[in-house]
């Protein structure tokens, strides 16, 4: 096993990750930015390094500094998280030119399945199910129009390099496709310096549903169950579930075995995530995500599974924790992603100081955050605080469950999408589990009534709770004490 590991991220990622290595003994090593100096991740670690200014592209991408940070401290491994560098194969190529280990896939896999034009032709040749088109780039409208109406319409232009839904325009006429077309690729050149688009039939209102891969590097291969991703917004998750409520054992056995299949045929080693789109019976790859989910914690809340336990151990060598047959599925989990966003003004991120923060616990309730009282939301990165996961024995008790912690979750000073979960807890739709992934589009005026009446409940509970916070300068006082003692328990662990 390892004795270092480099997180090459920040916030709540980095935080899970170093909790692992504590439970398995290793040291962790964590890199910040000049705006990430008063993190709780970095005073978490064992060991942290500043990396320099907070643009992104001159820190937490900077592959250079990371791995100068790596040989300085003598990290034998580099875990990614996910965003960054996670699914960066020159981050593969540097570690393993220097004698690091990457936590993850080979650079290889993580460059064909980082295209959404080379995985699909893949998984076609490795008889996994595809969605019809998207067999090449497209160089000309004409080419473009001749696809589309080969498959019907409507069709979906997407960036072959791209993730998050980032471009992506939907067409239901000729028309509308040539200036679709012009503005995927002038986003998806900005966005991810490849210009390569290709054309895809559109699945009207499927659901997204994910199976969790683990793969040794001794041949074994496992999925570790599925999820349900189905409630987004511009194609990015706000809350998944697990098992997906439609999931029977047959139909997990059959999209299991298919997940599988994909990852062994590309040789895949560690955690993975094969999506797939589903509608109407059918079942068709989206894409792998070669990378730990942000959505991974209710996977190991149904299963028992310590997936990021999994994945260090995996890379130090070591064969997988269970055989297939071993993994079973126990109860429900949902996850909610809290945001520093205004769910009344688009999602439109909302950062500043957290002047009070108190989160929910109790039976079947777990936070992963990296966030505290007082601590100042920078600008510069994902809105994440926090993610707050249930479970229950019921999918009916995990909504419940999750209604009651949402209402004991209590954040001030910035906007946060706790009024949207709160709203989506109760809506009826969402309890029939009639989902799909343009369910929030569908039902908006819905959602958003909901939310401004949420918004004003919680305005009078945070009147009555503001005076269970301490004053800003008491606060901060606290803050340090806290933080001077999580760093002498630290080095007396050492």
């Amino acid at each position: 096993m390892f004795k270092k590991v480099l997180i090459a991220n920040r916030g709540e990622i980095a935080i899970r990750v170093m909790r692992a290595c504590r439970e398995l003994d290793i040291k962790s090593i964590a890199v910040y930015s000049d705006a990430d100096k008063n993190s709780l991740f970095r005073k978490y670690a064992d060991e942290a390094y500043n990396i320099g200014e907070p643009a992104p592209a001159k820190s937490y991408l900077n592959i250079d500094k990371i791995i100068d940070v790596a040989l300085k401290s003598g990290a034998e491994a580099i875990h990614p998280g996910y965003g960054f560098l996670a699914e960066n194969s020159l981050l593969g190529e540097e570690c393993e030119k220097h004698g690091i280990k990457l936590v993850g896939p080979s650079g290889r896999v993580i460059e064909e399945m980082g295209s959404k034009i080379t995985s699909k032709k893949l998984m076609k040749k490795a008889g996994v199910p595809v969605i019809p088109g998207a067999s090449k780039g497209i160089e000309t409208a004409e080419e473009a129009a001749k696809m589309a109406e080969a498959i019907g319409y409507p069709v979906i232009i997407k960036a072959s390099a791209g993730g998050g839904g980032i471009g992506m325009r939907t067409v239901y006429e000729e028309d509308e496709l040539v200036r679709a077309i012009e503005s995927t690729q002038s986003v998806a050149a900005s966005a991810f310096g490849d210009s390569t688009v290709y054309v895809e039939k559109y699945i009207e209102e499927p659901r997204h549903i994910e199976f969790q891969i683990l793969a040794d590097e001794h041949g074994n291969t496992i999925h570790v169950a599925d999820r349900e991703c189905s409630i987004q917004r511009r194609h990015q998750k706000l809350i998944e579930e697990a098992p997906s409520p439609i999931m029977t054992e047959e139909l997990r056995n059959e999209m299991g075995g298919t997940a599988v299949k994909a990852a062994s045929y590309i040789g895949y080693t560690n955690a993975g995530t094969v999506e797939f789109i589903y509608s109407e019976g059918e079942y068709y790859f989206l894409e792998m995500n070669t990378r730990i989910q942000v959505e991974h914690p209710i996977t190991e809340v149904i299963t028992g599974v310590d997936l990021v336990k999994e994945q260090l151990k995996i890379a130090s060598g070591k064969e997988l924790c269970c055989a297939q047959d071993e993994i079973s599925v126990r109860g429900h989990a949902i996850e909610c992603r809290i945001n520093a966003e205004d769910p009344l003004n688009d999602f439109a991120p909302n950062p500043g100081k957290i002047t009070g923060y108190r989160s929910p616990g109790g039976n079947g309730v777990r936070v992963d955050s990296g966030v505290y009282n007082n601590y100042s939301i920078p600008p510069y990165y994902d809105s994440m605080i926090s993610k707050l996961i249930v479970w229950g024995r019921t999918r009916n008790e995990a909504i419940a469950r999750m209604q009651r912690a949402l209402s004991e979750y209590i954040i001030l000073g910035v906007k946060t999408t706790i009024p949207f979960h709160k709203s989506m807890m109760s809506n009826q739709h969402f309890k029939d589990a009639s989902l799909h992934t343009h369910f929030v589009d569908q039902y908006k005026k819905e959602i958003i009534e909901n939310i401004e009446k949420v918004i004003q409940k919680d305005k009078e509970m945070e009147a009555r709770l503001k005076s269970t916070f301490l004053p800003s300068r008491k606060v901060a006082a606290v803050s340090a004490a806290v933080s001077s003692y999580m760093a002498d328990s630290i080095k007396k662990t050492e």
